[in-house]
């Protein structure tokens, strides 16, 4: 039987490796056994270590650590803002180009704000929904897309929200580390967090709430997270989240290397596919997201093939992967089912190698060359 090739992980999107630092973390985490809760030396050294976490979270993004709650991830996180700002009675507004678990949180009563074709949201849109009725509001509007990587002027939005007296909600779970965040300068009411995108164990989510806005807790049970989450705090995970957060300030220095890289895939992609389409490419984007597709090639056949040759990418977002409808996100910037259908999503990170991008770029033209080429070439015939 043939050896696997070596593997080239190029979807730091849908999870990055963990880093050596942060898994020692965990593992000594583990060794605490104390309850966060217990009055006790042993519980108030696990109280310790989630408390050093929160400050280093809080960190990461010029948050206050009160302002920091503990999830098990950026799904519950994302669930956490929208069932509040429902339970108080705002109405939703997200962008059309919003995760999954923002979406489906938000529910069928949300209004959806309109993008350009290139992915950025329309903000005479989202001025024009929130004059449109009176009444409090929640506007949803993520930093980067997942998919694309694309950049949104949150700022900006957020100003438009609050003069119109509504809480802006942050999705940042694709920019730590690959952007500067300061909740402050964005003007941000929530944000929410991903402990395994920035290098940190899986399990471990983070929602910032702004100092004084009240917040309805989904779990109930306990007095956790000063009574907004139930439940014993994930004591190795919230840990691994804390290191890996500060470890994120080390990436920033890392992504115009990143942007090199995610280029030189483009370029040569483009030189051997004139007509390959990359979704957002002509915005600010992640430096180290790329999504593109040729008409023709399936996602699913792409992401097959390439990871016959030990090469990891995605089809969109991971946590779609089971689906056959395309993609929300890029119909949404008026790609055509065809083109939706083609596109992959290419995510490098911080041990991603010029060699790993080669293999992707020469691979992938093999198989276009099989697919494409070769099917025109027998029509002909």
């Amino acid at each position: 039987m043939p050896a696997m090739p070596a593997t080239a992980y190029l979807d730091y999107n849908a999870t990055a490796p963990l880093k050596p630092a942060v898994a020692e973390a965990v593992a000594e985490a583990l060794k605490l056994e104390g309850n966060p809760s217990s009055l006790h030396r042993r519980g108030q050294a696990a109280r310790h270590a989630v408390e050093q976490a929160r400050s280093q979270v809080a960190g990461l993004i010029g948050a206050r650590a009160s302002e920091i709650i503990f999830t098990s991830g950026g799904s519950e996180a994302n669930n956490l803002a929208l069932s509040a700002a429902r339970a108080s009675g705002r109405r939703l507004l997200i962008s059309a180009v919003e995760h999954d678990s923002v979406r489906r949180a938000a529910g069928s009563q949300a209004r959806t704000i309109a993008v350009d074709e290139n992915g950025v949201v329309r903000l005479e849109a989202l001025a024009a929904e929130l004059s449109r009725t009176d009444g409090p509001a929640l506007v949803a509007l993520m930093l980067a897309n997942n998919e694309t990587g694309v950049i949104q002027p949150l700022a900006e939005a957020a100003e438009i929200a609050h003069a119109h007296e509504a809480l802006i909600f942050c999705d940042a779970i694709q920019t730590p580390g690959r952007l500067a965040l300061d909740v402050t300068e964005l003007g941000v009411d929530m944000l929410s967090l991903s402990a395994h995108k920035i290098g940190g164990p899986m399990g471990s989510g983070a929602l910032m709430v702004r100092r004084g806005l009240p917040l309805a807790p989904q779990i109930v049970g306990g007095g956790q997270e000063l009574g907004r989450r139930a439940g014993t705090e994930n004591l190795p995970g919230i840990v691994g989240f804390g290191l890996a957060a500060e470890l994120a300030a080390d990436d920033l220095a890392t992504q115009t290397a990143l942007a090199a890289l995610r280029d030189r895939l483009e370029h040569r992609l483009q030189a051997v596919s004139p007509d390959l389409r990359i979704h957002g490419g002509t915005v600010a984007r992640l430096a180290n997201t790329s999504c593109f597709g040729q008409t023709g090639l399936v996602s699913e056949v792409q992401v097959m093939a390439l990871d016959l040759e030990g090469i990891c990418v995605s089809a969109g977002a991971a946590c779609s992967s089971g689906k056959l409808a395309p993609s929300h996100v890029l119909a949404a910037m008026g790609a055509s089912p065809a083109e939706a259908a083609s596109a992959i999503r290419v995510s490098l990170g911080w041990q991603t190698r010029v060699e790993d991008v080669d293999r992707l770029v020469e691979t992938w033209c093999a198989l276009r060359q099989r697919v494409l080429v070769g099917a025109a070439e027998r029509s002909a015939a």
